[in-house]
């Protein structure tokens, strides 16, 4: 969750975030939701961190069947 896409992403990029993006050198964007409420914004992120992998690559693939980096997008 962040209040600034663009600075997470491109910090991401730069490998600056210890975790798992930088662990296994994830630097695309290929899956974003917006919420106005923060509160929501950390459920959804808890629901989906408890889904299986092929759900998430599902909801990756009805919303961006290209997989392309949606940064160049922001």
């Amino acid at each position: 969750m962040t209040n600034d896409l663009r600075r997470r992403v491109d910090e991401h990029k730069q490998g600056l975030i210890p975790g798992f993006t930088q662990k296994y050198k994830v630097h695309m964007l290929v899956y974003f939701e917006e919420y106005a409420d923060p509160r929501d914004a950390i459920a959804r992120e808890k629901q989906l961190k408890w889904w299986r992998r092929s759900w998430k690559l599902d909801l990756i693939e009805s919303f961006n069947p290209q997989w392309k980096d949606l940064a160049f997008e922001l």
